[in-house]
This record gives C-alpha cells, structure tokens and sequence, in this order.
C-alpha cells in the first residue's frame, strides 16, 4: 500500500497512475468516489446542505470502480460515469459532500474494501492520516497554488472542458479552502509521510523519487 495525498493540482493522478504502472500495482483514486457520490446528489435534485439526504443518498450508491486497458472506469449505479465526474460543478460538489459524516463514513469503508486486493497506490486527501494510517509509505505532494491551476486548466483543455486560467485558479482556491476548513479529515500531510514539493518536477521526477523510496524501504 502507497498512499499519495495532497491538494488539488498538485499532480496526484498523474503520478499515482505512473507509479502503479512501474510497480503493477493497482490504482485507486479515492476522489471518484466522493465525486460519484456528489453527481448522484445532483441528478436527484437534492440540496447539498441536506445531509439526511444526501447521506441517505450515498448509502444507496452502488459505486464501483474497474480498469479497462490500465485505464479507470467509475460505475455509478452499473452507469460509467469516468467522464461526467469531472466536470466542475461536480468537482465542487464533491468538496461539499466529503464534509458530511455519515458520506465519509460510508466512502472509507467502501475504499478499504476496494483496496483489499494485494498492491494498491491509493491517491486522495486523507488516505495516509485516515482511510490507511499503518501505509507503509505515505507521500504527501505538494505545489506552488498558480503551477496547479496552470496545470488542472492543461488538464481541463486536454479532455475537452472549457476554462480559463482565472477561474480554474478560482476554483482551485475554493477547493483548497473547503479542504483546509473541513471538521472531519482536513487536508494535512501524516506525520511520517515523505512531503515532496513538485512545482519544478515532471511527474517522471516525481515518480523516481518515489521509487527511490521504495527500493529504500524493501518494499518491491
């Protein structure tokens, strides 16, 4: 289990993904269940700020997640959702619903289930303090807040979402505090987690770095 967390922008899935691949491992984004969950609440109609609702809702998501070619696919109720929860409203709704008690409860368990199989590079906000504090390597990566605007909007353009850079900094800004004000699971780095700043790193950087790690620590 390597655990990757930090916040938007910061090169997460990019890295995550290129990792596993080196390793054979399985990849797993956490986000996509939160945002599964978060377009589910939007196709009923139901307000964010009812958390009876929406906690009702998320208990009746069948959500699951499987890899076609290497590539991940979101099942949303047998739908595959992989490209409409990217979009930006359900990219803040999901910061809205992972605040919720009962929602987090029901997406930790159902990540630690989907994680049970042998190797698995999980990327998130709290994997390495919550979902799998005992991980035995924990990264936490980082970036300077424009380079991850700068390349969530590169991200945005490449499968077809309109944006600028303003409003993907805007909206980057948003997510960050919605992330550093949640009362259950904020956004902070383990305590023994490896911080790696990547604002001037390729991703391939990135990944060497964490491999380094890995021979480091026997772990493959």
């Amino acid at each position: 289990m390597i655990t990757i967390d930090g916040p938007a922008g910061a090169g997460k899935s990019t890295v995550a993904q290129k990792l596993a691949e080196q390793l054979g491992l399985f990849y797993l984004d956490s986000g996509a269940t939160y945002r599964a969950v978060a377009l589910k609440v939007l196709k009923a109609g139901v307000s964010l700020d009812d958390e009876p609702a929406v906690a009702n809702l998320a208990e009746e998501a069948d959500i699951r997640i499987t890899t076609d070619g290497g590539q991940p696919c979101v099942l949303l109720d047998g739908e595959d959702v992989t490209a409409r929860i990217r979009t930006a409203e359900v990219t803040l709704a999901a910061a809205r619903v992972s605040r919720l008690a009962e929602v987090r409860r029901k997406l930790i368990a159902l990540q630690r289930g989907l994680a049970s199989r042998p190797g698995v590079v999980m990327e998130g906000r709290d994997i390495g303090t919550v979902v799998f504090p005992r991980a035995p390597l924990k990264i936490f990566l980082k970036a300077d807040p424009e380079e991850r605007a700068r390349r969530r909007l590169e991200q945005d353009v490449k499968e077809g979402r309109v944006s600028t850079l303003e409003q993907t900094a805007c909206e980057i800004g948003r997510r960050d505090q919605l992330d550093a004000e949640r009362k259950i699971s904020p956004l902070v780095a383990a305590a023994d987690a490896c911080e790696i700043d990547s604002t001037h790193l390729t991703a391939e950087q990135v990944v060497d770095r964490i491999l380094e790690l890995v021979r480091e620590r026997k772990l493959a």
